[in-house]
């Protein structure tokens, strides 16, 4: 649960983005000399759904792992 939950976490402190993860994102730029509007591409990491759904597998997979691992208690016995 506390994967997912700071996955969650991750997800909203970096933009909510409800797209796919991206690596770089469009920034508009003016040229001074010129005056003409250019795209520029800056590097930034936005995590997506894709990333969300990739970490609720992985969660699941270590709940349904911690299942194989449980200890199992043994009766006490009264003298």
């Amino acid at each position: 649960m506390l994967v997912l939950l700071a996955a969650g976490a991750t997800w909203l402190a970096t933009g909510a983005n409800r797209g796919w993860t991206k690596t770089s994102v469009m920034v508009k730029t003016l040229d001074p000399v010129t005056g003409i509007d250019g795209i520029s591409y800056e590097k930034k990491f936005l995590p997506g759904v894709d990333f969300l759904g990739a970490t609720a597998l992985g969660a699941g997979l270590l709940a349904g792992a911690s299942l194989f691992f449980r200890n199992k208690n043994k009766p006490q016995t009264t003298n």
